[in-house]
């Protein structure tokens, strides 16, 4: 009995300790890295949208963990001049919040797929007056600008896909996802590991994102990546991931309806999202797409290889204005 008191005593402290360790870690990076845009209300949920520049409607929307803060380094400088530029934090993650409460639940798996998300995006560019825009989406952020453009085809002036998730992947994606993306892994997982990752981890995960390439002097300290690691963005980005591929497969056999412009930009040594499983097909199943392949190239050609995903964005800016000339 003695040892049954201490024991569930032991774990009430415990459990105390990461909820406090938690809230603390979530402070400081609330803190550290804020809103850079505006928090709008779209329908009750919040959006995080970061604008500037001005022309033609530009949309960028990033990938897994990630946030607006990773355009921000470098890219919508060179973009400025041309375009009106609007970065959004996908739901769950950086300061937008979930597209439906349900998937904000402690025990669940459930998550909102690209097409919920896309639309959510969407809504939100109808709330700052966005029109006719070139979407641009890297990793996840690729399957949710697919999504966007099968949802809108007539209002989507052109695809720009950046080391884009767009085709079915053999296997799985790993322990770690697997055990993050279950209600138990999210319940009692997810708070543990938001507790007790170090920086070291982070700037590794930081070096594996970029590899073969280096990332850039700065950018761990601009990206913002301790946002990434508070417990409702971890179990956001977790389920996320998780529940993709079953939305992949339902999204692929649909590419043939894009007739907009698609410009497909990838690198060939990307290990994350492989250019032979993605990009290569894509390239194939969309009847408006061009494919940029970078040799030697890995995840983050936003950031290495940036005048290539410029030229890609700039043609498809005329590409477009050619089809409606």
């Amino acid at each position: 009995m003695i040892g049954t008191l201490t024991t569930s005593a032991a774990l009430a402290g415990a459990g105390l300790w990461v909820r406090r360790r938690t809230a603390a870690r979530r402070a400081e990076a609330e803190s550290a890295f804020p809103p850079i845009g505006r928090v709008i209300d779209v329908g009750g949920i919040n959006v995080h949208a970061y604008t500037e520049g001005s022309g033609p409607d530009l949309v960028l929307i990033h990938g897994a963990s990630g946030n607006v803060r990773d355009f921000t380094f470098g890219l919508t400088a060179r973009l400025r001049d041309h375009y009106r530029v609007t970065a959004f934090d996908r739901p769950g993650l950086g300061w937008s919040g979930r597209a439906h409460s349900t998937h904000d639940r402690t025990f669940t798996t459930a998550a909102e797929s690209p097409a919920e998300q896309a639309a959510l995006l969407q809504a939100a560019s109808d709330h700052l007056g966005l029109k006719h825009p070139i979407v641009v989406g890297h990793s996840y952020g690729g399957a949710v600008a697919l999504a966007w453009g099968l949802s809108r085809p007539a209002d989507t002036a052109a695809l720009v896909l950046l080391s884009a998730v767009s085709n079915p992947w053999p296997g799985g994606l790993g322990a770690l996802y697997a055990i993050a993306g279950s209600a138990l892994g999210g319940a009692f997982v997810l708070p543990l590991l938001s507790a007790l990752v170090p920086a070291s981890y982070v700037e590794a995960s930081i070096t594996d994102i970029f590899a073969p390439q280096p990332a850039p002097p700065g950018y761990g300290a601009h990206v913002g990546a301790a946002l990434s690691i508070r417990t409702h963005a971890m179990r956001a980005n977790a389920r996320q991931v998780n529940t993709l591929r079953r939305h992949i497969v339902d999204m692929a056999p649909k590419y043939s309806q894009l007739k907009m412009p698609l410009e497909i930009v990838h690198g060939q040594s990307d290990t994350i999202v492989p250019f032979d499983i993605h990009a290569a097909p894509l390239s194939k199943q969309a009847p408006g797409a061009h494919l940029t392949a970078l040799p030697g190239v890995g995840h983050m050609p936003h950031h290495v290889a940036q005048d290539a995903v410029l030229e890609a964005i700039h043609r498809a800016a005329r590409r477009s204005r050619d089809a409606h000339e």
